[in-house]
């Protein structure tokens, strides 16, 4: 463990308290507000040392850590994206300072453009797989043996087992699915998508993947869920923008948040 995330852990335990976390949250666009929903103290990225500062609408950037359903959640209420640095590790830190507070389980959520008709706006997605679209890896520059993560099983089945069971529970059709991760931040075009498309993209987005992969390199199980926001280019009349993400989302989040309330009660 480094010195700036020992500092940032001794930071975040007296604002927080010493408990370990049993699972971490990332928060998409739209999304962020879920983390009003949990029990505990919130502490700005701005108050963190080394945080990135997230600087896309939509997003809620503090960490609260406390109670939800009975368990102990760390929520992050946004991330920073490629995108917006051309950094793809931009979010290791963050993630690095979960991992050292006792998280071994991380959710992942984002707002994605569905390739699918049985996956229309307004439904979750769980994703089964990515591809790497962008060609970035956040593990670029890592000097230890480490960086050979192997991704056969990036996401973890037992925590895709228990959402798809908590999502039946609630009466919520819960489709699995491979996001393509592209960097943004403009929005793919038409002849992208059927690109991805033909290689077995089923959503694509702006994020996420870097995430998974350097949770996988700390040693976390991964699971991640996309709120399907639009369809993708050229697979519906409607006009594409992050305005549109943001008004979509809470659609879908909705649904996100029932069905990680069951899946948290569910221990």
């Amino acid at each position: 463990m480094s010195r700036n995330v020992e500092e940032l852990v001794g930071l975040i335990r007296d604002r927080a308290g010493g408990d370990p976390p049993e699972l971490g949250l990332v928060l998409g666009s739209g999304l962020g507000h879920l983390v009003d929903e949990i029990n505990g103290p919130s502490i700005d990225y701005s108050d963190l040392p080394g945080f990135p500062h997230a600087g896309v609408s939509g997003h809620n950037p503090k960490l609260v850590i406390g109670i939800l359903e009975g368990i102990r959640v760390a929520a992050l209420g946004g991330r920073v994206h490629y995108y917006e640095s051309g950094r793809a590790d931009t979010m290791r830190l963050p993630l690095e300072a979960l991992k050292a507070l006792g998280v071994n389980r991380l959710l992942l959520t984002n707002a994605a453009g569905s390739l699918r008709p049985d996956i229309p706006p307004g439904d979750l997605m769980l994703v089964s797989d990515h591809i790497d679209f962008s060609g970035r890896n956040p593990l670029i520059g890592e000097p230890s043996d480490a960086r050979f993560v192997p991704l056969t099983e990036a996401y973890d089945q037992g925590m895709r087992a228990d959402l798809l069971s908590a999502a039946d529970e609630e009466g919520i059709g819960l489709k699995q699915g491979v996001y393509a991760w592209f960097s943004g931040p403009s929005f793919e075009t038409p002849a992208e998508i059927r690109a991805v498309r033909t290689l077995g993209a089923d959503a694509v987005g702006m994020s996420t993947v870097p995430e998974a992969i350097l949770s996988r390199f700390l040693g976390l199980k991964v699971a991640a869920v996309s709120v399907i926001t639009n369809m993708a280019a050229g697979l519906s009349d409607e006009a594409i923008s992050h305005e549109h993400t943001k008004a979509m989302a809470p659609l879908g989040a909705a649904k996100l948040e029932r069905v990680l309330r069951r899946y948290l009660s569910r221990g």
